[in-house]
């Protein structure tokens, strides 16, 4: 069978592009097929089956996997901290810093800017939104944040979603600068959140694994920031400093083998999300952009 391509517009080259999917065959099965749906339940989104995966990730003998990802997934090598034949097994790899300069951050104190590189949408009003990716297919935020009363104050504020894959840069920053609390893990099952599978089903964002941070910030109130969690990926490890201020651009944490996700949330009027993200969005396409690229400002600065 003839799949849809997954799609996306380059906001570098204002191009629509086709992505690259890290185990697409066995997903469209998973997804797409009864049988893959009976595993996915007795199997896949099991915490277990992640920490299995996780720690095969782990294993020396998982080294020999990187060359081969590398020139698969075109990755620039150019970019990487330390050279390729110095990590000690994949995850090491997939975790990998880059070197200083390499992902600038915007310095405009106005601007707020993606936590991750990745493939984004964005939403001006959450509660005017009639759908992600998929037209009527929405979600909770009381399920989302696990919180009724912090919920309250983004119902009608803006959210903006990160999508990571495999083939990214999986440490994640802070979109803003402020005084960050401790993360608040909440449980949850570990699907994927690809989007074969988000378009099967976007209440995966609200049911999988994930951790809440509140940032308080000078220039756009109560932030929250989200990392979810997905299939293989049983763990995000916060590298921060909980309860202290942190600066816009500043590593939050990295997310071990997989593809994952990050949601940011403001409060209604403390931003205004860039136009080209808007756009896209609203025509159900993702748009590709680095971390520390802008994602939106002050309104009216």
């Amino acid at each position: 069978m003839q799949h849809k391509p997954v799609q996306f517009i380059n906001r570098y080259t204002r191009q629509l592009e086709s992505e690259a999917i890290y185990g697409e065959r066995w997903l469209r099965l998973t997804y797409h097929n009864p049988i893959g749906l009976l595993a996915l339940h007795s199997l896949v989104k099991r915490a277990w089956f992640s920490r299995f995966y996780g720690w095969r990730m782990n294993q020396p003998s998982s080294r020999e996997r990187i060359a081969l990802f590398i020139r698969e997934f075109n990755i620039n090598t150019a970019e990487f901290a330390k050279p390729t034949e110095s990590f000690q097994c994949f995850n090491d790899f997939f975790t990998r810093r880059l070197k200083p300069g390499t992902r600038p951050v915007c310095s405009d104190p106005a601007t707020a800017v993606f936590p991750a590189d990745g493939r984004h949408l964005g939403f001006q009003n959450f509660s005017q939104s009639d759908g992600i990716l998929v037209k009527g297919e929405t979600f909770s935020m009381v399920e989302l944040l696990g919180d009724a009363e912090l919920a309250a104050g983004y119902l009608a504020g803006s959210l903006v979603i990160s999508r990571l894959c495999p083939v990214d840069y999986h440490r994640y920053h802070f979109p803003v600068a402020g005084k960050a609390s401790q993360p608040t893990l909440i449980q949850g099952s570990l699907q994927s959140v690809n989007p074969i599978a988000l378009r099967t089903n976007i209440r995966i964002l609200c049911s999988n694994r994930r951790w809440r941070t509140r940032v308080d910030s000078p220039e756009f109130g109560r932030v929250c920031v989200l990392e979810v969690g997905a299939t293989n990926v049983g763990s995000a490890v916060a590298t921060f400093k909980a309860d202290s201020l942190q600066m816009k651009g500043d590593e939050k944490g990295f997310f071990q083998f997989g593809g994952s996700l990050m949601v940011t949330l403001f409060q209604p009027g403390k931003i205004q999300l860039c136009e080209d993200l808007l756009e896209n969005s609203r025509r159900g396409l993702e748009t590709y952009a680095r971390m520390g690229d802008v994602l939106g400002r002050i309104p009216g600065a």
